[in-house]
């Protein structure tokens, strides 16, 4: 016992001269100096990183002390930092701390030092500071500062002159990475201060502050993300004009590293927890110099972390304890910055359902259907809630919730029969609901039924005599009413008047009308439309025998914004209601008929449609229907939804002109088919006195131009007398119609000079004569037959003479033609020729001179011949021109004083053709060109018997001159000229056998 009370106090003794030892040696403020100040550079990042050891600190003794910081560049008494660094400091500990430089390393020497003070709690005395260390020498290379102290003793900096080897330029940083708006500095080192340095930001000069001769710094504030590929910057060196060379370098500027949003988790099959986020813009950098940010999972209650592969969405397996709180923290992370984002979520209330799946429709009808689906299964007790939708005609027209466990069923009712639904469903957890799954949908169609609603008909009537065209028109079934497909339309016509049977028409869909032919008589009308379950109520519409009422006078009508506004009196008696019919577009043939039922009731409505157009006019007819289904004309209305200016100007008439006045007139300008009410008419007067008549006032044209402007109100005067003109004066008119939105087009003037006073007096005259002239003409063109038969009769045509009957056609039966070698010619008249035309006929005649006409008769040689008897002998001077100038034609008797003997040879007949060939033959030798003609010389015609074609056998006496005188054609070489005062006429006269002179 007294031992262990011995040890207990020798312990004690020696732990106090311990803690007495420690006071007393801290009471002393033992120097507590940092040592082994070691600086090294990172031109990456342009830091330095700094480390030293703090001498005299006790054994296992920990300190709070604290560090301060002095950095110099270019010389030690350039003080450009001070700080200070707090921390808990060791024995034996090597402490670590960094500094980031603004200005790059390599562009300036730098100095470091460092002094100390305790900064502990269990000393109350006040701290005192140790003395710097040493200044620490820190250039932009590890090499420099022993290479450039041993080489060089330039006033440059050793560190600079090394970074710039051989090279007369240099820029820094380097490949510098930094953030979109950080501030940069960038410098660059010259080894010539005589050269002169321009430096480029992106293409634009910029300019810095110098440090020394050979140092300058460019300050650039806020830099902007230019592009992926980083932000150029250069610096040329020039001495004069001369170019020495061109540095640069790539600043590297990234897009801000943003925090993750909308970072959720959930899961399906509780066993894998799909987590999601949004990343924000992508931090990449060309050149490999960043890639894309990375994501990186972290469970805190676990401790588990994962790498994500996708850049905006990670899976996390779910282990099989009974874990069901988890904390997952997300962390961005670039070269530059690094941003987390936390949640912590109960694994239960984090369920996203799988979407339904086989989804059919059972017994649809037309108007039920029952829909069933199927739903993956989670874990034990777990409970869906889905909500089904039901779409129709593109629209949502049902919604419905409902719980199930592994299979879901709803039935489906109040549905419209032949119509195309879309059902879809979708659930979520019924006990933790947080959000819906994906829909998963069908689509069916019910069944139709039989038309629920009559067709809406109407018709147009027009009456021709004897019958009614009667075009019924219905408008088709909306879906809802027609429960289906319409097949035809069947239209029932029954004969109020007459019993008979009703005709049955059908009319195939869509036809939307059809034409009818009735006579006139009452017709009761039934229209229904049918599909293939059944037919619609029908529609009734009585056309009655009399016709209708068209002398309803018409009333002009304004359009509203919101249409036309009709009104009209109420009728006395049962009225069903009213219909209102017009066309969508009367300006083409088939003008699309509307009409609009209005209740019985209603004096008025307003008709509004797309179909409206400007410049239109629209008919509205107001029929009234009575109990009997008969419609009876009202009231007829006109009107158009936005009048505009007249389309064209009428074509104006110049009538009755004088030298004071003319007549305008334009009365088949139509104005139903402007596009709008056609007020009245503009009549544009110019003249070159520029002095307006009376009833015009002055106006002026679009163009500049005075004239002189009429105004006709009446739009159904369409004519105009403009009087008080001055003779010989130049006019110009132009006329166009106007309606309350202003004129027709713009037209060119048409000109119109008035005549001369005197010039009408001269056209009284010459007008009278004229219709004179004109009536003689007209009197001789039809009495031209009349004044030629007199005046002017017609030739004998030769080949129609009936000397061709005295011809022997035995040897040339078909000869139609009188040659003289084929004709006896029974007298021979020869006329003298001029001189120097020789004739030779016969040698006994040509050579007596006669000097007055003398005839010689050829006699027969018959016994019983009684000597020349009378003849008339003539020529016809038409077909002799010469002859008809001599203005003689004759034949003068004279005694015969040839002998017999003579006579009988050359009355021979056979001599006479000899003769005349011969003759006529010289003659055509000796007669010059264009005096060969024919004379022809007319004779009595001898008294035939029997065929006038055949030779008589039996002649006769011939009669008095009164016979037909027949003709002999003769070469006129062997007639003589006509007869002079120095020539005589000689004649040949050649007489058949009987005939005689006088």
């Amino acid at each position: 016992m007294a031992l262990f009370e011995v040890f207990q106090t020798t312990f004690f003794l020696t732990l106090l001269s311990l803690r007495t030892y420690q006071s007393e040696v801290l009471a002393e403020h033992l120097p507590l100096t940092p040592v082994s100040l070691n600086v090294s550079t990172n031109s990456a990042h342009q830091s330095l990183h700094l480390q030293w050891t703090v001498q005299n600190l006790p054994y296992h003794q920990e300190l709070k002390m604290v560090f301060q910081i002095q950095i110099s560049r270019i010389e030690t008494s350039n003080v450009i930092w001070v700080g200070n660094y707090s921390t808990t400091v060791k024995w034996n500990q090597v402490l670590h701390w960094s500094w980031e430089s603004e200005l790059p390393l390599e562009c300036a020497t730098h100095f470091v030092r460092i002094k100390s003070a305790v900064d502990d709690a269990r000393f109350h005395e006040p701290n005192f500071w140790s003395n710097w260390s040493s200044w620490e020498e820190v250039n932009g290379k590890e090499t420099g500062t022993e290479r450039l102290k041993k080489s060089c003793k330039a006033t440059t900096p050793l560190s600079v002159q090394d970074s710039l080897g051989q090279d007369i330029l240099f820029v820094f940083p380097k490949d510098k990475l930094v953030e979109e708006g950080a501030n940069v500095t960038i410098c660059y080192v010259s080894r010539n201060i005589q050269n002169n340095v321009s430096c480029y930001w992106e293409g634009k000069q910029i300019y810095g502050e110098q440090l020394d001769p050979h140092v300058s710094v460019f300050h650039l504030s806020s830099v902007p993300f230019i592009r992926k590929t980083g932000a150029d910057m250069y610096c040329e060196v020039s001495q004069g004009s001369v170019s020495k060379g061109i540095k640069g370098i790539v600043l590297f500027v990234s897009k801000v590293l943003e925090e993750p949003k909308d970072f959720s988790c959930e899961t399906q099959d509780f066993k894998t927890l799909h987590c999601t986020w949004d990343p924000g813009v992508d931090t990449a950098l060309g050149w490999s110099k960043q890639p894309s940010q990375s994501y990186t999972l972290f469970e805190s209650f676990s401790g588990e972390k994962k790498l994500c592969t996708h850049k905006n969405w990670c899976n996390w397996q779910i282990t099989q304890d009974s874990q069901e709180t988890y904390n997952l923290t997300l962390i961005a992370e670039n070269y530059l910055r690094k941003r987390s984002v936390n949640i912590l979520f109960n694994l239960t209330h984090r369920v996203y359902p799988m979407n339904p799946f086989s989804v059919n429709f059972e017994n649809v009808n037309a108007t039920n259907a029952k829909m069933t689906w199927k739903v993956h299964s989670m874990k034990k007790d777990f409970t869906y809630l889905c909500q089904i939708e039901l779409y129709g005609e593109g629209k949502m027209m049902q919604q419905y919730n409902v719980s199930i466990k592994v299979n879901g069923e709803y039935f489906l009712s109040e549905l419209e029969p032949a119509t195309e639904y879309m059902a879809q469903v979708r659930c979520a957890d019924a006990s933790h609901f947080r959000k819906w799954s994906q829909w998963s949908g069908q689509n069916f169609t019910t069944l139709e039924a039989a038309p629920s609603e009559a067709p809406d008909v109407w018709r147009n009537v027009n009456s021709e005599p004897g019958s009614h065209i009667v075009t019924l028109f219905w408008k088709p079934l909306s879906k809802w009413h027609a429960k289906g497909k319409i097949l035809f339309y069947s239209v029932v016509v029954e004969n109020l008047d007459k019993p008979s049977r009703p005709e049955l028409h059908s009319v195939p869909a869509p036809a939307k009308s059809t034409k009818l032919t009735l006579d006139q008589r009452s017709y009761r009308i039934w229209v229904t439309a049918s599909n293939s379950v059944g037919t619609s109520p029908a529609s009734v519409i009585v056309i009655s025998a009399d016709p209708e009422n068209q002398e309803v006078e018409e009333e002009r009508i304004a359009d509203t914004e919101g249409g036309f506004s009709l009104s009209w009196k109420p009728q006395p008696g049962d009225v069903v209601g009213y219909v209102v019919d017009w066309c969508d577009h009367p300006q083409y043939t088939l003008c699309d008929l509307q009409w609009k039922n209005v209740g019985p009731n209603a004096t008025s409505t307003v008709i509004s449609t797309d179909a409206f157009r400007p410049g239109v006019r629209y008919n509205f007819r107001i029929y009234g229907l009575s109990t009997k289904r008969i419609a009876c004309l009202l009231e007829k209305k006109t009107g158009y939804s936005q009048e505009l200016a007249p389309s064209d100007n009428p074509h104006v008439l110049v009538d009755k002109l004088t030298s004071h006045s003319f007549t305008l007139s334009w009365k088949y300008y139509s104005t139903e088919s402007q596009p709008g009410f056609i007020q009245g008419y503009h009549v544009y007067l110019k003249s070159k006195a520029r002095q307006c008549h009376p009833r015009f006032e002055k106006a002026i044209l679009s163009d500049g131009s005075e004239c002189c402007k009429y105004k006709i109100d009446n739009p159904e005067e369409k004519a105009l007398i403009v009087d008080n003109l001055k003779p010989k004066s130049f006019y110009e008119f132009f006329v166009t119609p106007f309606t309350s939105a202003g004129e027709g087009p713009n037209a060119t003037f048409t000109k119109v000079t008035t005549p001369d006073e005197h010039s009408s007096m001269l056209i009284y005259i010459l007008l009278p004569m004229f219709f004179c002239f004109l009536l003689i003409m007209i009197v001789c063109y039809l009495k031209s037959q009349w004044i030629k038969e007199t005046c002017y009769p017609d030739i004998p045509d030769p080949y129609k003479s009936s000397i061709l009957s005295l011809i022997k056609f035995k040897e040339k039966p078909h000869l139609t033609i009188m040659n003289v070698s084929d004709c006896i010619p029974d007298a021979i008249e020869v006329v003298s020729k001029p001189e120097g035309t020789k004739i030779q006929f016969r040698k006994s005649l040509t050579e007596t001179e006669l000097t007055k006409p003398n005839y010689l008769y050829l006699l027969p040689t018959e016994k019983n011949y009684s000597g020349p008897g009378p003849f008339i002998c003539f020529e016809n001077l038409t077909y002799n021109q010469a002859a008809s100038d001599s203005g003689f034609c004759g034949h003068v008797p004279v005694p015969l004083k040839l002998p017999p003997s003579q006579l009988g040879l050359m009355i021979s007949p056979e001599n006479v053709q000899k003769s005349l060939e011969k003759n006529y033959m010289n003659s055509l030798g000796e007669i010059s060109a264009g005096e060969t003609s024919l004379n022809y010389v007319s004779q009595l015609a001898l008294p035939t018997s029997g065929d006038k074609d055949s030779l008589p056998t039996n002649p006769v006496e011939p009669p008095h001159c009164s016979e037909y005188k027949r003709q002999m054609a003769v070469p006129l070489c062997l007639a003589s000229p006509p007869p002079t005062e120095n020539t005589s006429l000689s004649s040949i006269t050649l007489l058949n056998p009987g005939e005689h002179y006088r």
